[in-house]
């Protein structure tokens, strides 16, 4: 009877799952980038960005995040896989939701990306978190997923136990999960029990995609109605009661009696929250604001974002609850100064005195303090000076090219696990 030789065995039996792992390493690793059709920014700020670091990408898009960014790039696939237009019959847009479904669907069994990094869930979020990630491991995937936020429900004063049942079995499903904060990781860690080898910490990449044309400050004031001499503060984003409008409100009004100059832009949709907002607008009007609160309760296209920065001195987050803001990015990208409160991660992106002012939430005897403080600082006298400055440091520290960097990382190692997994259920006797 022959003997069993280890030795032998590997030098045999494996042969063809060797020279196949020689033929992964030099084929580009092939991702696909599952963008859910949203948050255009990120996902044209990421997917070149990744595709720089060598990695074939097929970028699963929609009207909304379509560009040249994607487009032009030679290691870009670009698939559209949704119409988006707004004016659209019911029956219309819920067919084309299923059409989606079943273009994902099929685009998943065919793919040869090993590895799946959802952006954005779809708009069955129940769905995508459970069934939808279950079938991609099924077909061998490795599963990667960008939590922009770790429970929205929470934030929005909206959870429920089966909220957080599926979120419990999308971040269990997942091989690995990116967030934009320590303090995101530690929630993934201890209330969802992701191990801490499957959760990076990435920086949330500077917003580089909207139109940045050569309008100036005086130009974009007039198309808003506003003086040069103004001293402008930016509420910008969606109007709900965690961005805390009304805390605003509160402070503008302690501070406007002796601050004739100051205006207040509110840029931004309702979107759901119409009740809270009708009691902001009541506030605005019983503290004699109205004169100075320039309001466009609307959605902003992107063509018409630079408008309001670069007509505004200050950027105002005056957020209850949130960990991270793409906005507070979005002005930094324009070299505005921010004043934050002190929520989430806020105070980690902000360098007090260089890029805004950090202050107490929910709390508007602070945030007029903070408000104050801006309005004699340098950040103000030397406006040009600091907005380069401020340019400079976002540009360097929230760069794509670093975020794409630890995100490759991540792909290679689970792709070479998923690698030796093959060769060690092909070298079984």
């Amino acid at each position: 009877m022959p003997t069993f030789s280890p030795e032998a065995e590997r030098s045999t039996a494996p042969s063809s799952a060797r020279a196949n792992q020689k033929s992964i390493s030099t084929a580009p690793l092939r991702v696909a980038l599952l963008t859910g059709g949203r948050d255009k920014p990120y996902a044209l700020g990421l997917g070149p960005a990744l595709a720089d670091h060598g990695l074939a990408l097929d970028f699963i898009g929609s009207d909304h995040v379509d560009g040249p960014e994607v487009r032009q790039h030679g290691r870009i696939r670009f698939l559209n896989f949704r119409n988006q237009a707004l004016h659209a019959p019911l029956w219309t847009k819920m067919t084309r939701v299923l059409v989606y479904y079943l273009r994902l669907i099929a685009y998943a069994a065919q793919s040869k990306a090993s590895v799946f990094h959802i952006l954005w869930n779809n708009k069955f979020e129940h769905f995508d978190r459970t069934l939808l990630i279950l079938y991609y491991r099924l077909l061998g995937k490795r599963v990667v997923f960008t939590a922009h936020n770790v429970n929205v429900g929470k934030r929005d004063g909206n959870d429920s136990r089966f909220n957080r049942l599926t979120l419990r079995i999308q971040y269990r499903l997942c091989h690995h999960v990116f967030v934009h904060t320590h303090r995101m990781k530690q929630e993934l860690l201890t209330e969802f029990g992701v191990p801490e080898a499957q959760a990076t910490v990435i920086p949330f990449g500077i917003n580089n995609t909207l139109p940045n044309s050569a309008l100036t400050r005086d130009q974009a004031r007039r198309e808003l109605k506003l003086d040069s001499t103004d001293e402008v503060l930016l509420f910008f984003g969606n109007i709900a009661p965690y961005k805390g409008v009304s805390v605003l409100i509160e402070a503008l009004g302690k501070i406007a009696p002796t601050s004739p100059n100051l205006r207040l832009i509110i840029a931004g949709r309702t979107k759901g929250a119409e009740d809270y907002w009708k009691s902001v607008r009541q506030s605005i009007d019983a503290a004699g604001l109205s004169k100075i609160v320039h309001e466009h309760i609307e959605y902003i296209p992107d063509e018409k974002v630079e408008v309001f920065f670069k007509a505004s001195d200050v950027l105002v987050l005056p957020y209850t609850h949130v960990f991270q803001s793409g906005v507070l990015f979005l002005g930094y990208s324009f070299g505005l100064p921010v004043i934050a409160t002190d929520v989430g991660s806020l105070r980690e992106e902000i360098i007090e005195n260089r890029t805004g002012f950090v202050c107490a939430s929910e709390n508007s005897a602070d945030l007029a303090r903070a408000i104050i403080q801006w309005m004699t600082s340098d950040l103000r006298r030397e406006r040009e000076a600091c907005h380069a400055d401020i340019l400079e440091y976002a540009n360097n520290r929230y760069a794509w090219n670093s975020v794409g960097a630890i995100t490759a990382k991540v792909y290679e190692r689970l792709a070479t696990d998923q690698t030796k997994q093959s060769m060690e259920f092909t070298a079984i006797p």
